[in-house]
């Protein structure tokens, strides 16, 4: 996946358009990710335990990742990505890679 926990996004598709949050969770396994105070649905709750309420919820739901487009926090503007593989390696001999704005060209990653 192109983003990732905790990055700046912007929708490009969908009812949400146009509209800026940060990703809260990553579901890489479907490839979809939940961005804060985006994509609200209301969800019906019964209760569970004694005591407790049930009722009408709101909750983030899923975006599917190809309708989001990360912010670069470099220039600001919202880019595609790529990644580049450094010559610099960690303890166990791997090199590392890392994502970079395709416009203007600086790391994501550091």
């Amino acid at each position: 996946m192109h983003v990732k926990k905790g990055d700046e996004v912007l929708v490009i598709a969908g009812k949400e358009k146009g509209k800026k949050g940060k990703i809260t969770l990553s579901i890489p396994a479907k490839d979809r990710v939940v961005i804060e105070g985006l994509n609200k649905i209301k969800r019906h709750v019964r209760p569970r335990a004694i005591g407790q309420m049930g009722g009408i919820i709101e909750q983030e739901a899923p975006l599917h990742v190809s309708n989001v487009m990360l912010i670069c926090p470099k220039c600001g503007r919202a880019s595609r990505t790529g990644n580049r593989v450094l010559e610099a390696t960690d303890a166990k001999g791997r090199s590392q890679k890392v994502r970079f704005c395709k416009s203007c060209d600086a790391a994501i990653d550091e």
